[in-house]
């Protein structure tokens, strides 16, 4: 008896050893593959595999009878268990960039400089002043002769005020357009397998809104989550990538569609102001629908994954605030005005943005010479001249926002860029002119029609917008990506690069 007692004791300091070792192996391997979630991209199988092996370690030592039945039942609980936080935290952690679509205006609306100069002239009529501005500031831009404008500016004479009905018609011929071209890319039904819809179009907002369109056209779900921005700028487009993230995050197993615009008929200015004269010479029609999910099926076609989005608003300073404003002139024209700092203060927001990103992306040479500086800067000197690192070095791919080519010559010199490197923004500009917060996608598309887009690439987004906003997104590229058949650059990438004569 007294043998049998001691056989139990054994028995059950065998177990206990056993079921601690394993409890031991599993969790260390469980925080091992956790801190691997912010470097893998598909981690599915990684963490199928985890439980794979760890079941079969399991079974063999119930087969050698170290395990009892209730004590197995309990380690592959917790295996389960396991299995599916890890999975519930990749889906929250990691957002793909599945597909994206830029509009391709109809042929209707494009305009030659040419003939945007002869347009404007008729309009100022006899303010020659005006006129001779414009046309300057047209030869000036960058764009080139192939951009668009809504039907409005085509009619001889064009009309002092557009309607509210012009303005909802290019807006549905925008949104609509992109649209069915990301739903015919994805194969998406939009009346159940979108979860998020996020819509931003700075000047016109309608009521019932933009977002409330698209879900009465495509027959959306009762529950899905919409909404709409409204005055953010050029770098709306940014910030709604970044509600979609935070969402994404909060909703795992979920689709977003974020879709980008501006109405260029309501942001039209007949008035004398030069400063609310500019836009009108740099902003053109365009959108961008862009699909985005946590979902780990989706991962596996999808083009990006989101590494680091970082937001920096300068509105606290008044110069910042107020170079650009959407305000009336002294004649009570309401129309956007552009600062003549808007490019300064546009280089400082930049700088202070790339002060927070360049610790998370920049090799740890680059960040030893910029904290050098910037405490050299605080403590020694402040007349210092700021380190500005090469970014080169941590991208492969600059998409800067072509607002303008005084814009893109402020970028490249702030952040010391060759011609290469900011070649598709100039290209874009030239190509779609400035479509505010989609334009960067015009731009992204650009390097993809080049065939340049290669797997293990990292995109560096600016984007820039009133308020003073400066938004960075940083995008890795899953696989490498072969020249599209459609898109905005399908049928004219052969011709591009173009010389600019003025850079």
């Amino acid at each position: 008896m007294a043998k049998a007692k001691a056989n139990r004791v054994v028995t059950c300091i065998a177990l206990s050893t056993a079921a601690a070792a394993i409890t031991i192996v599993v969790v260390v391997q469980a925080a091992a593959l956790l801190r691997r979630l912010t470097n893998e991209t598909h981690l599915k199988l990684s963490i199928w595999r985890f439980f794979l092996q760890y079941s079969n370690n399991i079974i063999v030592l119930y087969r050698w009878r170290y395990v009892s039945t209730p004590l197995i039942i309990l380690i592959f609980s917790f295996l389960v268990k396991l299995y599916y936080m890890l999975m519930s935290r990749q889906a929250r952690k990691v957002m793909y960039l599945v597909e994206y679509a830029c509009c391709v205006p109809p042929a209707s609306y494009r305009m030659t400089l040419a003939t945007f100069i002869r347009q404007a002239k008729l309009f100022m009529g006899d303010r020659e002043e005006e006129a001779d501005f414009v046309r300057k500031m047209v030869e000036r831009s960058g764009l080139g002769d192939d951009t668009h404008l809504p039907p409005p500016l085509h009619r001889t004479p064009a009309p002092n005020n557009i309607s509210f009905n012009d303005c909802v018609l290019e807006a549905k011929t925008t949104i609509f357009t992109t649209m069915d071209a990301l739903f015919e890319k994805t194969g998406l039904n939009p009346s159940k397998d979108v979860d998020i819809l996020i819509v931003n179009s700075c000047i016109f907002c309608p009521t019932p809104s933009l977002a409330a369109l698209v879900v009465n056209r495509y027959r959306m779900r009762t529950d899905i989550r919409s909404f709409n921005l409204g005055g953010m700028g050029c770098s709306a487009g940014m910030i709604s990538i970044g509600i979609a993230r935070d969402l994404l995050q909060a909703h795992p197993n979920s689709n977003a569609v974020v879709v980008s615009l501006e109405v260029i008929s309501s942001c039209m200015y007949g008035g004398s102001d030069k400063s609310m004269l500019l836009p009108c010479c740099l902003f053109r029609v365009g959108g961008a629908a862009i699909f985005l999910s946590n979902k780990t099926d989706e991962g596996k076609r999808a083009k990006y994954s989101l590494v680091h989005l970082l937001r920096t608003h300068r509105g606290a300073d008044d110069r910042a605030y107020g170079c650009i404003e959407l305000r009336e002139d002294s004649e009570g024209e309401v129309g956007v005005s552009l600062s003549k700092e808007l490019t300064g203060i546009a280089g400082d927001a930049v700088k202070a943005n790339i002060a927070s990103l360049a610790p998370l992306v920049l090799p740890a040479s680059e960040q030893l010479r910029f904290a050098l500086v910037f405490v050299g800067r605080k403590l020694i000197n402040p007349t210092w001249k700021p380190y500005i690192p090469d970014f080169k070095k941590a991208f492969d791919h600059i998409c800067i926002h072509a607002g303008g080519r005084a814009v893109i010559n402020e970028m490249q010199k702030a952040l010391k860029l060759a011609d290469e490197h900011v070649e598709a923004s100039r290209m874009a500009l030239h190509r779609y002119g400035n479509t505010s917060s989609s334009c960067l996608w015009y731009v992204l598309s650009y390097i993809e029609a080049k065939r340049r887009m290669k797997k293990g690439d990292r995109v560096w987004q600016i984007g820039l917008g009133s308020g003073f906003k400066c938004n960075s997104a940083v995008w890795k590229c899953l696989r490498t990506i072969n020249t599209p058949v459609d898109g905005p650059w399908a049928d004219c990438i052969d011709r591009y690069p173009v010389h600019d004569p003025d850079n």
